[in-house]
């Protein structure tokens, strides 16, 4: 178990009892999101955390498949689906980097709050890429810390060593573009609901 697993296992149970930062924005993500929706359609959520995009998504597709690195943040995101009787979200403990799945099977991809803690985001992006089939989506929130806090990099690494914090890469709006765009993908909607505030981007595969 690497060390962010372990971070994020610590505070699972703590993390699935704050509350959403920015309800409207959230909200909003959630609106945009369905607009891309069908309900034939077969999704792929990684770092899905304790399962409430994907459970709250559920009634509007035919399938998601969400999984976390964190056992106890599936353990909880089950317990949701259990407890409002939703059937068509399966949850599993997986590393988005280690999880297999057939080349265009998905209708879309998404990674919420998660590239930026992704050690090799564009080696994932790649893999989203081949996953979807031709016109799918891949729809991502993303904290873009070298936008507003370029020193982020310098502590970073110390949080880290010490288990105070899970990997956090830094990087801007404008790479995370590239990244996306040089992986295939063309950016069907992007909005920020403020300064600092995470980067959310629906890109689409080419049909």
């Amino acid at each position: 178990m690497d060390q962010s697993t372990k971070f994020w296992d610590k505070i699972a149970e703590r993390y699935s009892k704050q509350p959403i930062a920015d309800e409207a924005a959230y909200q909003k993500k959630l609106q945009v999101t369905r607009e891309y929706f069908q309900p034939d359609m077969e999704v792929l959520e990684f770092g899905c955390g304790t399962g409430s995009t994907a459970i709250a998504h559920a009634p509007y597709v035919k399938h998601i498949q969400a999984i976390d690195i964190s056992s106890k943040m599936i353990e909880i995101a089950q317990g949701k689906a259990d407890a409002k009787n939703v059937k068509n979200v399966t949850f599993k403990r997986a590393a988005i980097d280690e999880f297999s799945l057939a080349n265009q099977t998905l209708d879309a991809v998404l990674g919420l709050s998660i590239l930026h803690l992704l050690d090799n985001k564009e080696a994932v992006i790649a893999k989203v890429h081949q996953m979807l089939k031709p016109g799918g989506v891949f729809v991502t929130s993303t904290a873009c810390l070298g936008d507003t806090m370029k020193w982020f990099k310098i502590i970073a690494p110390i949080g880290r060593f010490f288990g105070l914090i899970p990997l956090v890469k830094v990087f801007t709006t404008k790479e995370l573009e590239d990244s996306l765009t040089n992986a295939g993908f063309e950016i069907d909607y992007q909005w920020r609901p403020g300064k600092g505030k995470a980067v959310f981007i629906v890109a689409k595969k080419a049909e």
